[in-house]
């Protein structure tokens, strides 16, 4: 059904035997265990949502998906996951897009590589994200457009993306790769690193091919994002006359967003949903 669209897609050099994962996890990351009290629960009520099946350019990846129930048009959100994968969590933020009356789709980027929701080892999890090739990434964020335009109920003229952690990163480099995207808002996502042959380019490195207007929410007490390298980032984007922004919340730690741990901050979380509804609105993603 969408083979004119994957026509378009970069092919990476894989084969169908490469899939690891063909499902998504049921509940919650194991390395995140217990789940917090204060975990939101979005019920899908009034949506359609569940896991399909996006075909990409060397076979299938699982997703999941979560849109109104009832209409079409829907502008469409990527939704990209923590280091955790697609867990709970996750599925949960593509049911809040769509109660909002979004087509909210989240692939699991590490399909090929292995399932780090059964894991509890960081180090096992750094392992098998350390193999994810961000050309892969954007190869299969690309098929995710196409998969959400084939379903005839998406509006992919009206593209945005989000993502956490891991995923926050990859928002800053899809913004740079994709012309057709019109808004971004990053999480806490990693703005400089070591590069290696798979991960060639931080945001840092991007930030003159950015193609859609990028929101970066940080904290200033995350351990794994010096204050200094959001400064850096806040003045690359100044200098290169690109129409980003950063947000840094006093005293907030990673994962501020993420209500299902420990690191979750109420009003931080909150404050920055607003923020991504209004620059999504402001860039005509609504």
């Amino acid at each position: 059904m969408h083979e004119d669209l994957l026509s378009l897609l970069p092919k990476v050099e894989l084969t169908r035997r490469d899939f690891v994962v063909s499902s998504l996890a049921a509940g919650f990351a194991l390395a995140v265990q217990p789940v917090s009290a204060a975990t939101i629960t979005t019920d899908a009520e009034g949506l359609e949502a569940g896991e399909v099946r996006v075909p990409v350019a060397d076979g299938e990846i699982p997703a999941y998906r979560a849109m109104p129930a009832k209409g079409s048009g829907f502008p469409t959100v990527l939704v990209v996951q923590e280091i955790f994968g697609v867990h709970e969590h996750i599925k949960d933020v593509c049911r809040r897009f769509a109660k909002l009356g979004y087509f909210a789709i989240a692939p699991e980027m590490y399909a090929r590589q292995g399932d780090v929701s059964k894991l509890t080892d960081f180090q096992e999890i750094f392992k098998i994200v350390s193999k994810v090739p961000d050309k892969q990434v954007m190869s299969d964020l690309d098929a995710a457009v196409a998969y959400a335009k084939g379903t005839g109920k998406a509006d992919t003229a009206k593209l945005a993306i989000t993502g956490f952690c891991w995923g926050g990163r990859i928002v800053w480099l899809y913004s740079a790769h994709n012309p057709g995207l019109k808004a971004g808002v990053a999480w806490y996502g990693r703005l400089v690193g070591d590069k290696t042959e798979l991960q060639p380019k931080y945001p840092i490195d991007v930030v003159g091919d950015l193609k859609a207007p990028v929101l970066g929410l940080y904290g200033e007490a995350d351990q794994g994002i010096p204050v200094a390298s959001v400064e850096k980032m806040r003045a690359a984007l100044k200098a290169a006359g690109k129409p980003g922004e950063i947000v840094l919340y006093p005293e907030t730690p990673h994962a501020f967003h993420a209500d299902y741990r420990p690191s979750y901050r109420q009003k931080p979380a909150e404050d920055g949903w607003a923020r991504l509804l209004g620059w999504f609105k402001k860039n005509g993603v609504a």
